[in-house]
């Protein structure tokens, strides 16, 4: 491969590249589900290709294929640099990299138990002991569980002199029961919806997860919560569980503070960021001083974690609001130089043939020093929010809505009955500003999305969020009047 790479990277140069970076990627992918008692899906695939990034006149060029050939590599070298010659003819500036150091190096995500190597007929007699425990009410009209396995090997070689080897393995799955009664329908799931709890990790994490003790909760509050009353709107007190508050960070901090998105240099599917560079170290306040948020892709077992990205700049820990107010972005090292700065190691492509985009690793909330219970006792009328279902955000980051699976009253310190469809709407800054209590490391988790979309055409990638239960003060629920 070493000789593959440099095969590439000089076949780039000789094109008239003043700057080229090869990636070979081999992906692997397994998904099992059964529904009602009955195996659903079963699929498998692999992919294996590279992609070629160039720089000539200035911009950028990209170029890929799935036959790792020598020929090929030629072809698709020329076939970039002749792409960047022709965007150079539109460019307003010269593209500039940030400094990174070369480095010749190997990592290994490790896991503990290989998902692919566990017999396919014993993970789906796994799941489908889980759906028998679904149905925990009589309500209960179709159960699901699903698992699903991830294996990538990459190879990162440039002109600048780094050669990086890194195998990545993420597991993750979930459950969900529906209930019906009285021409409604209502979801329970755990541990996440949107494909679950994702982790940097083996088959241990689907052992982790305990699937067959969470079923029989699950299938029970479903069926409680088809029965339940509606959840009363107006201004509440809100204790909102880790789970849900990761996709809350992921949409409201996570991508607004991607600096493709502030430049402008990236504006589809999600918009653009309120966090305009104005507001970047200038004592803007981002929330209250209970929080604090940093990106992190060194996390042991997290789902956003890895040894370098792809353009080979190491994993690493970036402060991005601090008690408060606004201190940091996820940058490339074509993009950092906007704010003084060098790349933190978060530019990342789905696949061979997709190019990098600066994306989130593990953007997490720090833990604070309340734990969940002491929040329910200190809350005289509240709800605890648990699961997300649904979501409406504008492409700024700014306004938005979230509705969850599930709320419980609280009452003078105590929680007193269980509300079905509850919506919250808030402004970012306004909604962090509230936020006067967070717990702390004992409930403090990682959650791994599977899923989170970015450009055009959509990349979508893994990404993790550590929160623990938080609590805002006086958010607007339900429909009120404006």
């Amino acid at each position: 491969m070493r000789n593959l790479t440099q095969q590439a990277l000089e076949s780039a140069r000789r094109a008239g590249a003043t700057y080229a970076d090869i990636r070979i990627i081999e992906n692997r992918q397994e998904f099992l589900s059964v529904k009602k008692g009955n195996v659903d899906t079963v699929s498998s695939g692999r992919s294996h290709g590279f992609g070629l990034r160039v720089i000539a006149d200035g911009a950028w060029g990209f170029a890929s294929s799935s036959r790792l050939e020598a020929a090929e590599i030629d072809r698709v070298a020329d076939l970039a640099v002749r792409i960047a010659r022709a965007s150079a003819l539109t460019k307003k500036t010269e593209v500039r990299l940030a400094p990174v150091e070369a480095v010749d190096d190997r990592w290994n995500s490790n896991p503990k138990i290989d998902p692919f190597a566990v017999k396919t007929e014993e993970k789906l007699g796994f799941l489908l002991d889980v759906d028998k425990r679904l149905k925990g009410s009589p309500e209960i009209r179709v159960t699901q569980a699903q698992i699903q396995a991830l294996g990538e090997k990459k190879i990162f070689a440039s002109t600048e002199g780094s050669y990086i080897e890194q195998q990545l393995t993420q597991t993750g799955g979930a459950i969900y029961a529906y209930a019906a009664a009285e021409g409604e329908v209502q979801l329970r799931s755990y541990p996440a919806l949107f494909g679950g709890d994702f982790a940097l990790k083996g088959y241990e994490h689907i052992e982790e997860l305990d699937f067959l003790t969470e079923a029989e909760r699950v299938g029970r509050e479903a069926g409680q919560l088809v029965k339940a009353e509606q959840c009363p709107s107006g201004r509440r007190d809100l204790i909102i569980s880790g789970s849900h508050l990761a996709l809350q960070l992921h949409e409201s901090c996570g991508h607004p503070i991607e600096l493709d998105r502030v430049l402008g240099t990236e504006a589809g599917l999600v918009g653009k960021s309120f966090l305009t560079l104005d507001k970047f170290r200038s004592g803007y306040r981002y929330g209250s001083e209970a929080v604090s948020i940093f990106a992190d892709s060194t996390i042991p077992g997290a789902n956003g974690s890895l040894g370098y990205d792809d353009e080979g700049v190491p994993a690493q820990r970036t402060q991005i609001v601090d008690c408060g107010e606004f201190v940091g972005y996820l940058t490339s090292r074509e993009t950092a130089p906007a704010i003084g700065q060098t790349s933190n190691g978060a530019m990342m492509a789905n696949g061979w043939d997709q190019i990098p985009l600066v994306r989130m690793t593990n953007v997490c909330l720090e833990p604070g020093d309340w734990t969940l219970d002491e929040m329910i006792k200190d809350t005289k009328d509240g709800l605890l929010l648990d699961l997300s279902t649904s979501y409406s955000i504008d492409d700024r980051r700014y306004n938005f809505q979230f509705s969850t699976e599930v709320a419980w009253e609280i009452k003078d310190g105590s929680i007193t009955r269980m509300l079905k469809n509850p919506t919250y709407t808030s402004v970012t800054p306004e909604f962090w500003g509230s936020c006067d209590a967070v717990a702390g490391k004992d409930e403090w988790k990682v959650w791994g999305i599977p899923n989170c979309g970015k450009g055009e055409p959509m990349q979508p990638i893994r990404v993790g969020h550590g929160t623990a239960p938080a609590r805002f003060r006086q958010v607007k629920v339900g429909v009120g009047k404006w």
